[in-house]
């Protein structure tokens, strides 16, 4: 047998194992079955002297994995923003891994990068960005965060005379960070990996909704000089609410900022004309971040920084070594990224895009709006369930009113816990505003309006239990 033929037999078993899996999606319990000592004791072994059978392993590791996958890519998962696979994204992801292509230079592989090029130019003219924009595929958001604050840290220095990416910070320009209070997490990682730190970012109030005050970020500003960036939000974590861009971008601009969107899910609502009140102005921002693996229903691992200034964003990532160059209106993906090495993540973009089409996309987005409005409306019915937000985009958040005698934030707990274990669907738990609640993302594209009343059904069925047992 040559080399190669090794692996028709194991793809052909990983594939029976990956249909099965997929098939079984709807059916199956929404989170994980096996507790984490389960795991251990079913994979935890010695690592032996001589190898085993790359079929055994194969297929015992996925016998004992199983039980502890959530069901993530199935149609009632609603934690964490989740989107699932598109077919055709999930199997331009197996021919990426077959492939096993270096998207480092034009030269380790032609295909990555001119593949880039043309989704990023599709990405650009599907949300209204500025079609001379570069765009960078990255991991996720959080690295998408981070590509856009160092450059926006080079630029913002550039204007003051400081190099930074050659001088460092230490003697630099103090750089002032604005965000707002309901700023996501990533952002403050992103500061920190920059060194511009955590603490000294300025938090400017929020609105109910968790959307940045126009007033009080012109007040926050007030006493600041020299570099500034200021970051904005579409789609707040718990709310999906959407900073007002189109009067918070002119403040910042009146001091000079850089300013920067993080648009994780949120940034895809450009897409809707029906949500125009919402994310107007955030086209005038200086680079925007956002997720491929969310929204855009693609595997995980795929993330899109988008900056305005090519120059900037490009002099904060630029490889400097004598390596091949690309030659002329080639592209070399690693000038657009914090990474070298890296697979060919944008091949199941390309796919998703494709499978879609505008409208696909449009209706996708649409209908994930429409479902968690649902959603809230179907739990609302019940007296004891108050939802928390406006719901503008794909965002639910939940609390349950308590038995008398019974802490809220224990009691909305509580159920979110029994929710879990009950399996028809899957949700979070979060704190906003310094209260307990259920969070309920809707962002996958195989989920239908019969899911969304299943699980809502089935949240009012163990809340009912909840209370029923509290009362015995």
């Amino acid at each position: 047998m040559r080399l190669f033929e090794a692996f028709t037999p194991l793809l052909d078993e990983a594939a029976g194992i990956a249909k099965e899996w997929l098939g079984g999606l709807p059916s199956r319990g929404a989170g994980a079955s096996a507790t984490a000592e389960e795991l251990r004791r079913a994979l935890d072994r010695p690592l032996g002297e001589d190898g085993e059978s790359a079929a055994d392993v194969v297929r015992s590791f996925a016998r004992a994995v199983e039980p502890g996958l959530a069901a993530s890519p199935g149609p009632r998962y609603f934690g964490f923003v989740t989107g699932g696979s598109l077919p055709a994204a999930l199997a331009a992801d197996w021919l990426a891994s077959a492939w096993d292509q270096n998207g480092f230079l034009y030269a380790s592989s032609p295909a990555i990068a001119v593949t880039e090029d043309i989704v990023a130019s599709w990405v650009l003219d599907l949300l209204g960005l500025p079609p001379e924009a570069s765009v960078g595929f990255v991991t996720g958001c959080q690295m998408a965060n981070f590509t856009a604050l160092a450059a926006a840290r080079h630029e913002v220095l550039k204007r003051s005379g400081w190099d930074v990416e050659a001088d460092g910070l230490f003697g630099a320009p103090e750089v002032a960070v604005v965000a707002g209070e309901e700023a996501h997490a990533t952002i403050f990682v992103a500061l920190r990996m920059l060194g511009l730190g955590e603490k000294n970012t300025m938090l400017v109030p929020a609105d109910g909704q968790g959307r940045m005050i126009p007033e009080a970020l012109r007040e926050a500003l007030k006493g600041v000089n020299g570099p500034l960036i200021v970051c904005l939000q579409a789609g707040n974590l718990n709310t999906g609410a959407f900073d007002p861009c189109r009067d918070l971008v002119p403040i910042a601009r009146e001091r000079g900022a850089w300013v920067h969107v993080d648009g994780a899910f949120g940034l895809w609502g450009l897409l809707l004309p029906e949500l125009e009140q919402h994310t107007a102005g955030i086209g005038l921002a200086d680079s925007w971040a956002t997720d491929a693996h969310k929204w855009l229903n693609v595997p995980y691992d795929s993330g899109l920084v988008i900056v305005r200034d090519r120059e900037a964003h490009r002099g904060a990532m630029m490889v400097k070594a004598p390596l091949l160059a690309p030659g002329e209106g080639l592209r070399d993906p690693s000038a657009w990224v914090p990474e070298s090495s890296r697979r060919g993540r944008v091949f199941p973009l390309y796919c998703a895009l494709r499978s879609l089409g505008r409208g696909g996309l449009r209706e996708m987005v649409a209908r994930n709006c429409t479902q968690a409005r649902l959603f809230a409306r179907l739990l609302s019915e019940d007296p004891g369930i108050e939802i928390l937000n406006d719901v503008v985009l794909n965002q639910v958040l939940v609390a349950f009113r308590p038995p008398e005698g019974v802490g809220a934030d224990e009691f909305t707990r509580r159920v979110i816990a029994a929710v879990q274990r009950e399996g028809t669907c899957w949700a979070g738990g979060n704190v906003w505003k310094r209260r307990a609640v259920m969070r309920i993302s809707v962002s996958n594209w195989a989920t239908a309006e019969e899911d969304i009343r299943l699980s809502a059904a089935a949240i009012r069925r163990v809340l009912d239990g909840a209370r029923r047992g509290l009362s015995r």
